[in-house]
C-alpha cells in the first residue's frame, strides 16, 4: 500500500510539476493545497475518470475523421450529380432549338427554331390580348410590337406551300386577313430575305 501511494505521489508530484510551468504562483498553491487535501481513492477515481476522458475524446475524434471523410465522399458525389444535371439542362436546351432546314417539322413546344420556319398569321390587334396562351403551344404563337400590337400566327411550316394551303384553308373558314410570315432562327424576317431558294 505505501508503494501504491508513493506511486500516486510521484506521478501526481509529476503532473503537478509539469503544470507548474504554465501556472501562476497563487495557481500553484491552490493546487498543492487540493493534492494534500486528496485521498488516495479521489486521487485513483480522478485518474480513472481523466483515463476514461481521453478514451472518450480518441472515440470521439475517430468518429470525427470518418465523418469528415463521409463529408467529402458525399460532395464529390454532389459535383458528379451537378455535372450531371449541367449536361441534361445543355441537352435539354439543345432539344428545345430544332432545325427545320431538313424540311421537317416537329411537334416539340419550342421557343427558338433554327433554320427558316413559316407561320400564318391571324390577326393583329391593339386591344385584345392573348399574350398569356403564346407559350402553350407550338402551333400558336405571337409577338407584342413597341407600340403595344400583338400579332397572332398559327402553325409552325418548315415548307412555304404547306403554309400556303394552311392560309387557303383559313381563307375558306373566314378569316380573310391571314398571310404567311417567314421566321429565320426564331426571329421574324421580311418575306424577300427568305424566299430566294424556298419557293
Amino acid at each position: 500500500m505505501k508503494k501504491l501511494l508513493f506511486l500516486i505521489s510521484a506521478l501526481t508530484y509529476l503532473a503537478i510539476g509539469v503544470s507548474y510551468g504554465q501556472l501562476s504562483k497563487q495557481e500553484a498553491k491552490e493546487w498543492k493545497k487540493t493534492k494534500k487535501s486528496m485521498s488516495t481513492e479521489d486521487f485513483k477515481a480522478m485518474v480513472d475518470q481523466n483515463t476514461a476522458f481521453q478514451q472518450q475524446i480518441n472515440q470521439m475524434s475517430g468518429d470525427v475523421s470518418a465523418a469528415q471523410s463521409e463529408l467529402e465522399q458525399k460532395q464529390r458525389e454532389v459535383a458528379v450529380l451537378q455535372a450531371k444535371v449541367q449536361n441534361l439542362q445543355q441537352d435539354l436546351s439543345e432539344a428545345n432549338v430544332i432545325d427545320v432546314s431538313s424540311g421537317e417539322a416537329s411537334a416539340t413546344n419550342t421557343k427558338v427554331v433554327k433554320g427558316v420556319i413559316f407561320k400564318v398569321q391571324i390577326g393583329a390587334f391593339r386591344n385584345k390580348d392573348l399574350s398569356k396562351y403564346f407559350g402553350t403551344s407550338d402551333n400558336f404563337g405571337g409577338e407584342v410590337d413597341a407600340d403595344g400590337t400583338q400579332r397572332y400566327t398559327l402553325g409552325n411550316f418548315a415548307d412555304y406551300w404547306q403554309a400556303d394551303k394552311f392560309k387557303k384553308y383559313l381563307r375558306e373558314m373566314g378569316v380573310k386577313d391571314a398571310w404567311i410570315v417567314p421566321y429565320k432562327d426564331g426571329r421574324r424576317v421580311p418575306m424577300k430575305d427568305v424566299l430566294e431558294g424556298v419557293i
